[in-house]
């Protein structure tokens, strides 16, 4: 008898640790959230095998059993739900019963592009492939008046508002998201902190944009922005070649391959190897740094710049010393010239 006392005990306290971490986070330092679609007239069942098959939980059955314990059996609601490893069953529930979706949280950094934030939004499972790159040039946005209107010679893959979407940190519904409203929050964004903030200073804001494009892209260090802002703005204004190949990479699709010779010729105004002056639009999103520097460029004796393999920038006055830091730092011949 006392034997069997002392199985009972052992078992119920046995049982009693495994019921505990069945019903514990599967990973508490988890910070990845995964998005789970409840489908109306889902049972507990099928529910809890989802959450298993999901990664979300460890046991449909302790699921199942907390739910009917707690009298909650049945009370799980349709819907989309923002779930992740460091939730326990007592959370997940909580959420489940709920039946509103959660918001996702959707950051876009800068130097992004119109096609960077399609994939963004792709991999979020927020559209289908190619849904914000076709609204950057067929939707309407019309009321803001700050957008360029002539559109003919700007890259289809950006359209009008490629370096006018506003990068930062954005909360988005999970369920019934719609990609043109999000791009309204980008530009709304975009006009609060920029066109109202310093638009009095820019002339021409298009012609701004683009530019401090060019800036976001050619620089790696706070530091670097103003020195190369002027180096380029000086280039611009002396009617030089600006020989930025970010404008190059952007037009042929290769943000990180290697330029063949055929990229470096293709016939396109983004081609700033081949054609003088700014390209039609802007080649990035852009941030505020970026746009002070643009701003307020630094007067220096240079023309040239260049990274080596390291990212350490390297200027030169001439156009002989500029080969001869190509040479010694990237093993080429010149990159920018007149």
């Amino acid at each position: 008898m006392k034997k069997l006392l002392v199985i009972i005990i052992a078992t119920g306290i046995l049982s009693y640790l495994w019921y505990a971490r069945a019903l514990s986070p599967i990973d508490p330092a988890a910070a990845t959230r995964s998005k789970v679609t409840i489908d109306a007239g889902s049972t507990t069942s099928k529910i809890a095998t989802q959450l298993k098959e999901e990664g979300l939980i460890r046991s449909p059955f302790a699921f199942k059993l907390h739910l009917k314990l707690k009298g909650l059996d049945g009370s799980l609601q349709a819907g989309v739900f923002l779930l992740d490893e460091s939730q326990s069953v007592m959370d997940l529930v909580t959420i489940l019963q709920t039946g509103r979706a959660e918001e996702m949280i959707v950051t876009i950094p800068e130097g992004f592009t119109v096609q960077d934030i399609d994939q963004v939004l792709v991999e979020m499972e927020l559209i289908e492939k190619g849904d914000a790159v076709r609204c950057a040039n067929e939707c309407d946005f019309e009321s803001y008046t700050f957008l360029p209107s002539d559109t003919a010679n700007l890259a289809k893959r950006g359209g009008k508002l490629e370096g006018y979407l506003f990068p930062d940190t954005y909360y988005v519904p999970a369920e019934d998201f719609v990609v043109k409203f999000f791009f309204e929050r980008m530009l709304n964004a975009f006009r609060d902190n920029v066109v109202t903030e310093y638009g009095d200073e820019i002339t021409d804001l298009h012609e701004f944009i683009t530019m401090t494009s060019l800036v976001e892209e050619e620089t790696r260090t706070d530091e670097e922005r103003p020195v190369v802002a002027g180096i380029i703005w000086k280039r611009y204004e002396a009617g030089w070649g600006l020989g930025i190949d970010a404008a190059v990479r952007y037009i042929v699709n290769k943000p990180t391959e290697a330029i063949t010779h055929a990229d470096l010729n293709v016939n396109s105004p983004y081609n700033l190897r081949k054609f003088k002056g700014l390209p039609p639009g802007p080649i990035s999103s852009v941030s505020l740094k970026s746009i002070i520097a643009t701003l307020r460029p630094k007067k220096s004796a240079y023309w040239y710049y260049l990274h080596d393999k390291t990212g350490k920038i390297h200027y030169s006055e001439t156009n002989e010393e500029h080969n001869t830091n190509r040479y010694f730092f990237l093993g080429g011949g010149s990159k920018m010239t007149e």
